[in-house]
């Protein structure tokens, strides 16, 4: 009999992450390990760590630097680093930090079973030929009605600013047959909303049936599945929202009414710099296409401010572009430098300055969220619960439009599709009550 060891995962940064944490725990349970939410149980600790944020590597370290005592409490204890900080640094962290016993990159996890069994202090940050997918387990550590799914990995694309295409690699996409089959199984195991991830998912060039199929194809195909309500996707690029994935977005009733949409500026020549390759106004325009074959589509994008070389025009350009589009949500931040990018070379804004912009574009989106939230009192919405709410008899889910929706409802189970009305906007959610059965 296999001996049951405990695993504790930290995961770091964005969705993908989340998902591969989800396939790392799957991949070492079949050496016997069982997740815990308490480290100090552990026997083994995974930090899947995150290269976007600022300060992304001092964060590792400082955890490391955490483990320390445990682990020589626990000495039989193993550490792991991976994600993006794993592949950027490779060996430097087992240089800096003597707690840790392996360092795996994104697209090499599959092994660490094999890196575990093997012992002592190992790295694997190579690109391996194999699909990573083909050698994980069937997916089964399922935690409510939602799931991820990885379509797609990598970029090509080059933005000055980003570590993506050298972390994660080219862009690869999984075959057409693979995803449909996890999908399927995600399904018949209580799932009713699937979110298709990728780097930039939108560039999605699938082995299939008859040839390559692009995002919009395989979209029509999931939207067949019996059982699955709800279709998403996230990140993409403008440059690759093409005709059929637009027109899918007023096809699909599975395709959600919300798409986020990174612009980073509003500033043409900040653009250029950024290696974007698109402009605002090409943007303005795909917007309105996107918005004419679904009129009530939720929009969200990521904005950088202080990038190197942006003047005070260049804000103005960027703010006058929010208010030309009026964004549900954004994610929003202060130009940092990473190490190894073409804009790392550059001299940045002041951070003075940086701040200052950042303030001005936070208070216009919030601005403008708050409006939208508030527009939606007194509308019918449908709402997938996913948890229990903190009040008694509450369920908390998420609506078409990935508003949080907080619905009184002493009857409602996880997992169930509900129409409800919306009652109340806070500053992050809606409340709301049930008008009809479950869907």
């Amino acid at each position: 009999m296999t001996e049951v060891k405990k695993l504790f995962v930290k995961t770091y940064g964005c969705q993908m992450n989340v998902y591969d944490s989800e396939r790392m725990a799957e991949a070492l349970g079949a050496s016997g390990y069982v997740t815990t939410d308490v480290v100090e149980d552990a026997d083994m600790v995974l930090l899947n760590t995150c290269h976007i944020r600022e300060k992304a590597s001092e964060k590792l370290y400082s955890d490391l630097g955490r483990l320390r005592a445990l682990k020589v409490a626990k000495p039989g204890m193993k550490v792991g680093v991976a994600g993006c900080v794993a592949q950027a640094e490779g060996a430097e962290i087992l240089r800096r930090s003597p707690v840790v016993d392996l360092v795996v990159g994104p697209q090499a996890y599959h092994r660490l079973p094999q890196m575990v069994e093997a012992g002592g202090r190992l790295v694997d940050t190579d690109f391996p030929v194999e699909d990573k997918f083909s050698q994980l387990p069937e997916r089964k550590s399922l935690r409510g009605p939602t799931a991820f799914l990885t379509a797609q990995e990598g970029c090509d694309k080059f933005c000055a600013f980003c570590v993506v295409p050298y972390t994660r690699g080219a862009e690869v996409s999984r075959p057409v047959a693979r995803l449909l089959d996890e999908a399927r199984g995600l399904v018949a195991q209580g799932v009713r909303e699937i979110t298709l991830l990728g780097q930039n998912v939108n560039a999605y060039h699938g082995a299939g049936p008859g040839g390559t199929w692009g995002l919009a194809r395989l979209l029509r195909a999931l939207a067949q599945i019996d059982g699955l309500a709800r279709l998403r996707y996230t990140t993409s690029h403008p440059n690759d929202m093409e005709d059929d994935l637009i027109a899918a977005h007023g096809d699909l009733p599975q395709l959600m009414p919300y798409l986020h949409l990174p612009v980073q500026s509003g500033s043409d020549r900040i653009l250029k710099a950024m290696n974007r390759k698109h402009s605002a106004e090409s943007y303005l325009r795909l917007i309105e296409r996107i918005r004419a074959a679904r009129p009530d589509i939720l929009l969200s994008s990521d904005f950088i401010v202080g990038f190197p070389g942006e003047t005070d025009a260049d804000h103005q350009a960027t703010l006058d572009l929010i208010r030309a589009v009026g964004f549900g949500a954004a994610f929003s931040f202060k130009y940092s430098a990473r190490p190894g990018t073409p804009a790392a070379e550059k001299s940045p804004v002041p951070a003075e300055i940086a701040d200052a912009r950042l303030q001005d574009l936070q208070a216009l989106i919030t601005a403008q969220q708050r409006a939208m939230q508030d527009a939606m009192v007194g509308r019918e919405v449908q709402v997938l619960y996913e948890k229990p709410g903190r009040r008694e008899g509450q369920m908390v889910g998420k609506s078409d439009h990935l508003h949080a929706v907080h619905v009184q409802h002493p009857e409602g189970r996880v997992g169930q599709l509900m129409r409800v009305r919306i009652t109340g906007s806070s500053t992050n959610s809606l409340a709301a009550e049930p008008v009809s059965g479950p869907l």
